[in-house]
């Protein structure tokens, strides 16, 4: 599983937000978004690039992996450690207290029918 810091989560962000884009634009974005040095932003962009994230070839800085593939991880790893991989477990204890929306229900639906037709 890959994991971020919170800097870097933040940063990935706004990446992921306009790639692609070239080397110039990567600088203004760290220092305008995160007020950091050019040296600092190509550091940051290393550590997500050695992640398999981002990349920067020839000037142009790609993404690797999609904002919803990384966030979809994250929640599968999340369900894995906390609810034993139950999904049932996760919407029950996420339900306990607040109920969903009837359009939330819907959407649900939909998505598990979705599932089972694959």
């Amino acid at each position: 599983m890959i994991t971020m810091t919170e800097t870097e989560e933040k940063f990935a962000g706004f990446l992921w937000d306009r790639v692609p884009f070239s080397s110039s634009e990567l600088v203004r974005l760290g220092e305008e978004k995160m007020e950091w040095k050019k040296s600092t932003t190509y550091t940051m962009l290393k550590r997500l690039e050695q992640k398999g994230i981002f990349q920067n070839k020839g000037g142009t800085v790609q993404a690797m992996m999609e904002k919803d593939d990384y966030y979809a991880s994250q929640s599968r790893q999340f369900v894995r450690d906390t609810f034993g991989g139950s999904l049932p477990r996760f919407l029950t204890a996420f339900t306990r207290k607040e109920k969903l929306s009837k359009e939330e229900i819907d959407e649900l639906r939909q998505l598990i029918e979705n599932c089972e037709e694959e």
